[in-house]
Formats: C-alpha cells, sequence, structure tokens
C-alpha cells in the first residue's frame, strides 16, 4: 500500500513540474534590469525554467552579440535589436516592452536643485562641482543622449571639465559617494540606488524618452522558454513592476 501511494505521489510530482526545465539566458540594457531582475523569482516558480540576467549598455550588448555571444532573450532599445533582426541574430520583429525618461538626482538630505526648466536645468549643471553620467564612449544610450545636449546648450565644454564618468552601472552612486553633486540618468536607474533621491525628470523640452525591446534568439537553447519570458515582460502583472522601478508601458 505504502509503495502505491509513493508511486501515485511521484507520478503526481511528474505532472506538476515542467516537462523539460530550461535554462534562461536574458541579456539586458541597464534601464530594464530592476524590472526584469523583478519579474524573475515569480516567473521561475510558475514554470520551473532558471534565468540568468546579464546587464550591459546598449551599446556593449550591440558589440557582443554581434562577436558571437549567443542568448535566449535580449531586452536593448530597438534600433539593436532592429539590426540584430536583420543580422539574424534574433528571430521575428521586436516586441517593445517599456519606456523611460531620464532624470536628476542628488544624494538624499542634500538640496534640490530646480529643474523645471530648460534655463534653471543649464544654471544646475553649470554650478554643480561634479556632474555624472555614463560615458558616451561606453554605448550607454543615456550617457551619448546627454553629451549631445550639453553641446546643443552650449555648455558642453564647462561640464565635460568636471564630469563624473561612468562605463555602466548606477550613475547615481557618485552622488551618493560624494564624488557628484549631481547625476543624470534614466529614471529607472536612479529609483533603486539606495541614498540617492530622484529631484525629477529633465525639462520636458529636453527631454529623452528611450524604448525598450525585445527579442528571442535565433539560436536560443530554448525558444518557447524564451518566449515565455517574454510573454511576462508584456503581459498584464508588469505594469505595477514598470511603474515601481519609474517606468512605463510603451
Amino acid at each position: 500500500m505504502r509503495r502505491t501511494l509513493a508511486t501515485f505521489a511521484i507520478a503526481v510530482s511528474a505532472l506538476i513540474a515542467p516537462a523539460e526545465a530550461a535554462e534562461i539566458k536574458v541579456l539586458t540594457a541597464g534601464a530594464m534590469k530592476a524590472v526584469v531582475l523583478a519579474l524573475v523569482p515569480d516567473f521561475e516558480r510558475e514554470t520551473g525554467h532558471k534565468v540568468f540576467v546579464d546587464n550591459d549598455t546598449a551599446g556593449g550588448l550591440a558589440r557582443r552579440i554581434g562577436g558571437g555571444e549567443t542568448f535566449d532573450l535580449a531586452v536593448i532599445t530597438p534600433r539593436v535589436i532592429d539590426d540584430l533582426v536583420t543580422s539574424g541574430k534574433v528571430a521575428g520583429a521586436r516586441v517593445d516592452v517599456a519606456k523611460v525618461g531620464m532624470g536628476v538626482a542628488v544624494k538624499a538630505g542634500a538640496p534640490r536643485p530646480d529643474i523645471a526648466t530648460v534655463d534653471a536645468f543649464k544654471d544646475m549643471l553649470l554650478k554643480a562641482k561634479g556632474v555624472a553620467y555614463i560615458d558616451p564612449k561606453a554605448g550607454g544610450s543615456s550617457g551619448i543622449y546627454f553629451d549631445k545636449l550639453i553641446e546643443r546648450l552650449g555648455i558642453a565644454e564647462a561640464v565635460r571639465a568636471k564630469a563624473k564618468l561612468k562605463s555602466g552601472g548606477y550613475v547615481a552612486e557618485a552622488v551618493v559617494s560624494g564624488d557628484a553633486d549631481v547625476a543624470i540618468h534614466q529614471i529607472s536607474e536612479i529609483v533603486p540606488v539606495e541614498g540617492a533621491v530622484l529631484v525629477g525628470p529633465l525639462p520636458a523640452a529636453v527631454q529623452n524618452i528611450t524604448i525598450y525591446s525585445a527579442g528571442v534568439g535565433t539560436a536560443a537553447r530554448d525558444a518557447s522558454a524564451a518566449r515565455a519570458f517574454l510573454a511576462a515582460l508584456t503581459g498584464p502583472r508588469v505594469a505595477v513592476v514598470l511603474a515601481g522601478k519609474g517606468m512605463e508601458k510603451p
């Protein structure tokens, strides 16, 4: 009798568990890292799959994939995903999953500068002793945009002279450590940094909205598992996660 019950329990467990649990490699650009990581625990528990997340700048991921690195799912900017579709690295069309604007951060407890207008934003940058942002040469979209923006505003020389450049990661960490007075980064990469405070978004006239898109790799080890995680990225639960990370649905 006991043997029969044990056999029955094993059979039921086999039915409940996924037929083939997969390991999924997800490459994600910086701004989407927090969202992806927030979705992983529920996805793993509900599917039995294991998700490994690797983060880099959009440019860094483009170079890595172009150099032959394989992946199951990539979450990058639309242009990079479109290029990967064209080059045969991504199967099918891209799927837009989120959007985010850029913001200004200061250290918690520090005075919050006025950034309500473009003139106020310029004045804040000129008065700051150190301005942190992503090194444009690293390929991060926010750093590339900001470097061009200060040129448009006519303050490039002054700001670059006191720039605290980061090649990746959370730029707002520079204000927490005291290396910079202000940090300019995508809002979703400011919100998670303990000890940093989001002052607010860039003025509307100079705001830059970045869309993030996803695509399943043509060399994916398990395309169906990758598509299942993509479904989680676009499903009904993700809106709350995005809002909590400073992002929105596209």
